[in-house]
């Protein structure tokens, strides 16, 4: 098995050294092949720019939360990070960091080790080194994991529009506010129903692109789309919100192995 793994290898080595400037690009945006070169050291980038590049791809899904992430080093097999924005506050930090940044991360340099974060307004760490591994610590005990499930039918939600699906067993509530998609689980913090028949609102007094909420049809709860579904006024609820991001080409969401949402 050793020897047919190294002459993979050794046919892999002599594709790349055969491969012009454009068909080595398209390699390395292959995410299969991308990792076969991984395997074999041959991956033509170093460890920054595959990190640059994984939080590039993962970007949209921040902003659509009204955060970012900016890259500060990678030293010693760690990645140091600064979430900008909502991302640092809001309700959804450990979800974003979770599923998003670390599932690209890992995918992209899975030498590296651990993460740190820090704050946009000072140099002091948020939390210490996260390692890898513990990252999907607070999922994994209480059951289970986390998996992606392709959800193409998500794109067909237009603007404006709020629409329910059934995922894996899950019951998610889909909004479209401009260009970006948001998905939560379909459960309201404040009385505890069903989210059905939500509908897309806008604020009066508030900047555009914050305006948009989700009211609760049974207790006219407000929720701010763009704040990652926290309680617009008085209360600190939030709705779960559920990473959508693009993965190889398709629109994908991130869930609970073990999360079933019952029918209210």
């Amino acid at each position: 098995m050793r020897e047919v793994v190294q002459l993979y290898g050794a046919a892999l080595e002599r594709t790349v050294a055969l491969a012009d400037p454009a068909t080595m690009d398209a390699m390395v945006r292959d995410d299969l092949v991308s990792s076969l070169l991984l395997v074999h050291g041959l991956h033509p980038h170093d460890v920054e720019t595959r990190v640059r590049t994984a939080l590039d791809s993962v970007r949209p899904y921040l902003g659509s939360h009204g955060g970012d992430v900016e890259l500060i080093e990678v030293a010693d097999g760690v990645v140091r990070l600064r979430l900008l924005g909502s991302c640092n506050s809001c309700p959804s930090s450990s979800v974003t960091l979770e599923t998003a940044v670390q599932d690209a991360v890992q995918a992209a340099a899975p030498e590296t080790t651990g993460i740190d974060v820090e704050t946009p307004d000072s140099h002091e760490l948020k939390s210490g080194v996260i390692s890898v591994e513990s990252l999907f610590s607070h999922v994994h005990a209480d059951g289970g994991g986390t998996h992606w499930v392709e959800v193409p039918e998500f794109a067909e939600v237009e603007v404006g529009e709020v629409a329910g699906f059934r995922v894996s067993g899950t019951d998610l509530l889909v909004c479209r506010s401009g260009d970006d998609l948001y998905a939560y689980r379909d459960r309201c913090p404040v009385c505890e129903h069903s989210m059905a028949g939500a509908v897309l609102e806008r604020m009066m007094g508030r900047p555009a692109r914050d305006a948009a909420v989700l009211t609760c049809p049974t207790c006219s709860a407000h929720f701010s789309v763009y704040g990652a579904g926290a309680r617009v006024g008085t209360g600190s609820e939030h709705l779960a919100p559920v990473p959508v991001l693009i993965r190889d080409g398709v629109l994908s969401v991130a869930l609970a192995d073990d999360s079933v949402i019952p029918v209210t």
